[in-house]
């Protein structure tokens, strides 16, 4: 019987994945960009961003030097803005410590922000066709069932476990056709919904053949995430919103939001009077939006105030609506502005 590598691979040649847009590369610097995109965003969302990111960015010396509002412009949208970071961030550890180029050593590339084994792992099978494991959360779910894993897979002791069993698979020739068809068999059929009559691994699946795949893996232990609550404001004059700029170490570092209004022993208006110097007046007070991070859910009370002019002191810049779209902004308050 062939083996399970051999498996995919042969499957994969008639069934796998061939023209998304990072397949038609062997530049390292193009593969990490889409690896650290993938990271918990599906390849729908990402073709679309990765496209306009490489056209904007084509190298790495490009990234590199290029300015930070630029690049957060690029990936408003996309979501766990801290990827964006390590990215911009190391391509500058790479031209600045490393020779500027990107490092084929592994344990190099671990060094460069947001790269763990799974993505090193991947950038080392692609780009440089060493035999090398990845474990992303579809191939966690292709060997929990394969292997017939009844504990949550994020368990220290399980995840070693799988990555004893990712590394003990691996062939010998065609490291990179096989790690693609790994990604796809987990993306396209052994997923949540998952179609077994057509995987190549299901004579030697132990869920299947002990009909256990709707069982497996099981879910994460719940666990209730707690809800913040923020009050912001909309400073308008005319067709323009004040914004200002977010602290690096926040969820939004880096990008432009709305100010958000600590309460103390004074009215909204008299603090933006403090804070921004400008007289304003109510338009309209406590819309509601929300948003759920990783570890927490963002309730945010918003108010509308129309500004008299925009002679505004502390940091801050003015937003046309007509450019909120492609402004550097968190999704959810490109959101509200859009409603105005």
């Amino acid at each position: 019987m062939r083996s399970f590598a051999d498996q995919l691979i042969a499957w994969h040649s008639k069934s796998g994945r061939h023209h998304l847009p990072w397949q038609q590369t062997k530049d390292p610097y193009a593969i990490w960009v889409s690896e650290i995109m993938l990271q918990q965003t599906q390849v729908v969302t990402v073709i679309k961003y990765y496209q306009r990111f490489i056209k904007k960015f084509p190298t790495l010396q490009t990234l590199a030097y290029a300015d930070e509002e630029e690049v957060m412009k690029l990936w408003s949208g996309l979501g766990y803005y801290r990827r964006a970071r390590f990215l911009y961030g190391g391509a500058q550890m790479i031209m600045n410590e490393m020779g500027g180029k990107f490092p084929s050593d592994f344990e190099m590339m671990m060094q460069i922000p947001g790269i763990g084994r799974s993505s090193a792992g991947a950038i080392a099978a692609f780009a440089f066709n060493q035999k090398k494991a990845i474990l992303d959360g579809n191939v966690k779910r292709v060997l929990a069932r394969y292997f017939l894993i009844t504990q949550w897979t994020g368990l220290p002791k399980i995840e070693k476990k799988l990555w004893d069993f990712a590394e003990s698979l691996l062939p010998a020739k065609k490291i990179d056709t096989y790690t693609q068809a790994l990604m796809d068999l987990g993306a396209t059929l052994c997923n949540k919904t998952p179609q077994c009559h057509l995987c190549p691994l299901k004579k030697t699946c132990l869920a299947f053949l002990q009909n256990k795949v709707q069982l497996v893996p099981i879910p994460k232990p719940k666990k209730k995430i707690p809800t913040k609550t923020a009050e912001m404001f909309i400073i308008k004059h005319h067709d323009e919103i004040l914004v200002v700029k977010q602290s690096q170490g926040g969820i939004w570092g880096g990008l432009w939001s709305l100010p958000q209004f600590e309460r103390k022993a004074m009215t909204a208006q008299t603090w933006i009077k403090k804070y921004f110097g400008l007289d304003t007046w109510l338009i309209k007070k406590n819309l509601k939006a929300s948003t759920t991070f990783t570890h927490y859910k963002l309730k945010i009370i918003y108010s509308i105030f129309e500004a008299k002019s925009q002679h505004a002191k502390s940091p801050h810049s003015w937003l046309s609506l007509s450019s909120i779209e492609g402004s550097a902004t968190p999704a959810i308050i490109k959101k509200i502005l859009l409603k105005l």
